[in-house]
């Protein structure tokens, strides 16, 4: 993946309208608003994001948004924002269905809790693409990384960045959704071919850095001096939050912290030597808008598109600095 690939569009500015829990009223990232799928001879496209409390699903709306603005003039796009509760989301979708959409951009919050409203829009005859997330349901498109191999790549990284000899700390992601699903059991794979290293605690940390924080602090003492000698998170958000809480501990700089995403504040750590790598995760932008305004418009889309991670390590972090979001 070049450097310009990974200069995500971080940059692009909110357009600071409140984005609604429950309704669509006050949910659209573009001009205007409709009832129908037609908006003034402009087709609606829904986007149904998970939660914006992380700047990697921010930059994954904004980046989508913006690409329709300049390139697809006829193309309203509708975002709302499920506030990290599967149970509001699903009923954001019910309201975008209601508008009869051309099609719907889906980033699951968990997999089961969205199948039932997915199915619904595919039975519609509305084309859904899911970004990152997965339901557990046929869709017209799913766009992401593997995260599966991800996770084989950062566990594989760890066991030789250690030796093979270690003990673990594992922060997980949103329980239940495919993405943390993936990134335990492809890490679990990588590291079973080293015999010395163990997970020795985990959580769910729900992707979010105070939790990671809260947790570390509230069991790094559990352990002797010495006894845990990494963390792998499941993004770098909860790295983040881990490394703070190690700095404050003063063992910090003697434990291997490794996470995914590509964020701008993490690559800087992997640059400083404060985190060992993260790998990074595409936010799916432009792909999610791209693939369904082809869908919208009946041209052919390819059933499963898969984009590259890339490690970034104390090898290669100086040139990424600033080319994350």
């Amino acid at each position: 993946m070049s450097a310009h690939t990974l200069k995500w569009k971080a940059t692009i500015a909110l357009t600071g309208i409140v984005l609604s829990s429950t309704a669509l009223t006050a949910c659209n990232r573009d001009t205007g608003a409709a009832a129908s799928g037609d908006s003034g001879g402009r087709m609606i496209i829904g986007f149904s994001q998970g939660t914006m409390n992380h700047p990697w699903r921010v930059a994954m709306v904004d980046g989508n948004v913006a690409y329709a603005k300049e390139n697809l003039p006829n193309v309203e796009v509708k975002v709302t924002d499920g506030q990290n509760s599967a149970s509001t989301q699903a009923s954001n979708i019910e309201a975008l269905i209601a508008q009869h959409p051309k099609a719907i951009v889906l980033s699951p919050l968990t997999a089961d809790a969205l199948t039932p409203v997915a199915k619904k829009a595919m039975d519609a005859g509305i084309p859904v693409i899911t970004l990152d997330r997965e339901v557990n349901t046929p869709v017209t498109s799913h766009i992401g990384a593997d995260n599966k191999l991800i996770a084989e790549e950062a566990g594989k990284f760890m066991g030789e960045k250690l030796g093979g000899n270690g003990n673990i700390i594992e922060i997980q992601g949103t329980a239940g959704a495919s993405a943390t699903i993936d990134r335990n059991s492809g890490f679990v794979d990588a590291i079973s071919k080293f015999p010395g290293l163990k997970i020795v605690a985990s959580t769910d940390g729900d992707y979010q850095r105070n939790n990671a924080t809260k947790f570390i602090e509230n069991n790094i003492q559990r352990f002797k001096s010495g006894e845990v000698t990494a963390v792998y998170a499941h993004n770098d958000e909860m790295a983040l939050g881990a490394r703070l809480a190690l700095e404050q501990a003063g063992v910090a700089d003697k434990i291997t912290i490794v996470s995914i995403d590509g964020q701008n504040e993490a690559i800087q750590a992997v640059a400083d030597g404060k985190l060992a790598a993260t790998f990074t995760y595409p936010f799916c932008a432009p792909e999610g808008i791209k693939a369904a305004y082809d869908a919208a418009t009946g041209k052919a889309v390819e059933k499963k598109i898969v984009l590259k991670s890339l490690k970034i390590d104390a090898e290669n972090a100086k040139d990424y600095v600033g080319k994350g979001f």
